[in-house]
């Protein structure tokens, strides 16, 4: 192979696991580059490492063949701005059904009741998460009253 064809290929893969960011390198101004593969963001000109350890979205599980990859979905919905807790919390749906879809007796709702209440608590540690929370509610209330998407 020759060396043209070598280094396009590299270059195609380089391609593939970085793309640009907006924000230049701290030490030299220069170019940096999100690298996908490796979670960390690079200076292309000095060699910096600007951020490591980049949360990794992709799937949670290997896919050898374009069949195994349809047939997998990523589990959980993903994370948003939107929630103070980013949306990564546990909700206890407020429908007084167990699995089965059958209704519960009037001590199992009381339980319920009292661990949603509970869970709501630890959602909302300290006076900052529970102004956060509130205010975020208050911005999608105004958001869904203008007709604005998420």
């Amino acid at each position: 192979m020759t060396d043209a064809r070598m280094r396009s290929r590299e270059q195609e893969r380089t391609d593939e696991t970085e793309s640009e960011s907006t924000d230049g390198c701290p030490e030299c101004g220069g170019l940096v580059v999100n690298d996908e593969e490796h979670g960390e963001s690079v200076c292309a000109d000095c060699g910096l490492v600007v951020e490591e350890d980049g949360i990794d979205r992709g799937p949670e599980w290997r896919a050898f063949d374009s069949k195994e990859k349809d047939e997998k979905s990523r589990v959980g919905a993903p994370t948003t701005n939107t929630m103070h807790d980013k949306g990564l919390s546990t909700n206890i749906g407020w429908q007084d059904k167990d699995a089965y879809g059958n209704s519960l007796s009037s001590n199992q709702r009381q339980k319920m009741q009292r661990l949603r209440k509970w869970n709501e608590r630890f959602r909302t540690r300290d006076a900052k998460e529970r102004n956060l929370k509130q205010a975020l509610g208050e911005i999608e209330r105004m958001a869904s009253a203008l007709g604005l998407p998420d």
